[in-house]
């Protein structure tokens, strides 16, 4: 059996037919992953009808800033009310901010959406409500199993590229046409 080392800051691509619905062309950046599990945001799944100023409307903050149209993505199936913000790596809570990568960062807490409302947040984010979790283990054994491709995380594919079109650039950055890509794996 192969190893899997650590896969933070990496993203996951959902193979064709993984057979849960939930995650279908799905891509997951890996916030954390160690040999107690693993956590994830979806990049790639906006909400449907939530915006940050719906958001922000929900949190009785007041929205000064020209993000009101921002869309909030589906970040996972596990706590669908708990609020996550990925961005780039030059803006940091005071609070706590999780360094995903040298050029990614993840902020959980309140004070980044008021902040992104003020205009005084990270430029460059992606909100995201509820996450993807991975018990010890889980993650690996999916990934055997053939239900997740392990790639690269670019800037341009979390942050500039249209959600729809996502998934195959995510593909794309591994030379893997979505076209050729088999929903079965073989074993050499």
């Amino acid at each position: 059996m192969t190893e899997i080392t650590n896969l933070t800051g990496r993203t996951l691509i959902a193979m064709p037919d993984m057979g849960d619905s939930r995650f279908d062309h799905s891509v997951i950046l890996l916030c954390a992953h160690s040999d107690e599990g693993a956590m994830g945001l979806m990049i790639n799944m906006p909400t449907e009808g939530v915006s940050l100023q719906n958001l922000a409307e929900q949190l009785d903050i007041d929205m000064d800033g020209d993000f009101r149209n921002r869309p909030v993505h589906t970040g996972g199936p596990v706590e669908q009310e708990r609020g996550f913000v990925l961005h780039t790596a030059d803006y940091a809570s005071s609070l706590s901010t999780l360094p995903v990568t040298e050029t990614i960062a993840m902020t959980g807490t309140l004070d980044v959406i008021e902040d992104l409302v003020e205009g005084t947040g990270p430029d460059v984010a992606l909100i995201c409500l509820g996450y993807c979790g991975w018990g010890p283990g889980q993650l690996e054994s999916e990934i055997i199993q053939n239900a997740w491709l392990v790639g690269d995380s670019p800037l341009p594919l979390i942050f500039n590229t249209p959600d729809a079109r996502k998934w195959e650039a995510a593909l794309a950055s591994q030379n893997i046409s979505a076209l050729a890509l088999s929903s079965t794996g073989g074993r050499a």
